[in-house]
């Protein structure tokens, strides 16, 4: 399926410098596309590869621009944010080719009769739905998940195969949901007694906005009293460890493997790179960006960027830093003693 130019500027907005007439069948990295292709450039470090691009339409910045059209002899999209604009455009190709759900429910779903299913909705083989779950209008339910009594799932929202979404949990609209994904499960919480543990009920929910898509093998902890609460556009990566009761505000996006310990509060538009480590009972505010495999071992109170990870070094070298910092408690100690005795001295003289 293909697209004018001229369409593709109608729906999306932008500044068309060339032939609004030129087809484009799909969208492609610079160096790989064709004739057939748009691409985009949003790192200026690409100019010179975005100049010899055989693209038949580029996407760009108006500062590229200046640059790129006195070599580029396609035609040129001119907007704000070009990676925005690709995902925009990336959107409608993959809306186009998309091969529509079926409406209704797979013979072999195991659907309590008590459950609420839209008739648009599209139940894939394998599921099971619990009793008074309710599954909205033009959601999409693939095979082999699990819906748990009395949960929320928002109109379309899709959960692909193998999600687990247990009982009392709610996700908004358009959400997204992988595959092994599991929401809802019992928080980590015991009390010693005894020198034994004594497991806490988790009576709380997970409560998910509209807008939010979870990674594969993510797992997000129903609440021990409360709920754990994940806002609109929140974006979360694959194998995500989300605790108990913790509440993550609107838009933050999260890189693989981060771990967020049992009520955090994490403020809204924060990053968090791959591996990044949370500690509970903690507050970041809004805005606030973690580095990859940093620790967060105190509450941020001011935005900006943090980083807590030790730069890397060869095993040598790393090994003598180490022994430097093991010594710096006593080297502490011995300076203090030295600026007494100067102090002595100063006063002596």
């Amino acid at each position: 399926m293909s697209n004018r130019l001229g369409q593709l500027v109608e729906r999306l907005g932008g500044q068309l410098h060339g032939d609004p007439e030129i087809e484009v069948s799909g969208i492609a990295p610079l160096d790989a596309a064709t004739a057939s292709h748009i691409t985009f450039l949003s790192n200026p470090k690409l100019r010179a590869l975005a100049a010899q691009t055989q693209a038949a339409a580029l996407i760009l910045s108006s500062d590229d621009d200046a640059v790129i059209s006195a070599t580029y002899d396609g035609a040129r999209i001119v907007t704000n944010n070009p990676y925005a604009y690709f995902a925009r455009v990336a959107q409608l190709f993959a809306e186009q080719q998309a091969i529509p759900p079926v409406h209704g429910i797979h013979p072999t779903a195991s659907v309590h009769p008590d459950a609420q299913i839209a008739p648009d909705a599209s139940i894939g083989p394998q599921v099971t739905i619990e009793a008074d779950a309710i599954v909205a209008s033009g959601a999409v339910i693939d095979a082999g998940c699990f819906v748990g009594r009395n949960a929320r799932v928002g109109e379309g929202t899709h959960f692909f195969a193998n999600v687990s979404f247990q009982a009392g949990c709610e996700i908004g609209r358009r959400g997204i949901i992988h595959s092994g994904a599991v929401i809802g499960a019992d928080g980590f919480g015991f009390a010693k007694e005894n020198g034994a543990w004594v497991k806490i009920p988790q009576t709380g929910r997970v409560v998910i906005g509209d807008d939010v898509e979870i990674g594969a093998n993510t797992t997000i902890d129903r609440g021990a009293l409360a709920d754990t609460v994940i806002e609109d556009d929140v974006k979360l990566d694959n194998q995500i460890q989300i605790g108990h009761n913790c509440h993550i505000g609107a838009h933050t996006a999260m890189a693989g493997c981060v771990g967020v310990a049992g009520s955090a509060k994490i403020g809204k538009n924060c990053t968090f790179g791959g591996a990044a480590m949370i500690l509970g009972h903690l507050t970041i505010v809004d805005n606030v960006h973690i580095s990859s495999a940093s620790m967060v071992s105190r509450s941020i109170l001011e935005p900006g960027q943090y980083t807590g990870f030790y730069p890397l070094a060869k095993n040598a070298d790393w090994e003598k830093s180490a022994a430097i910092v093991r010594n710096l408690g006593s080297m502490r100690e011995k300076i203090r003693e030295l600026e007494k005795t100067i102090k002595l001295l100063t006063e002596k003289k």
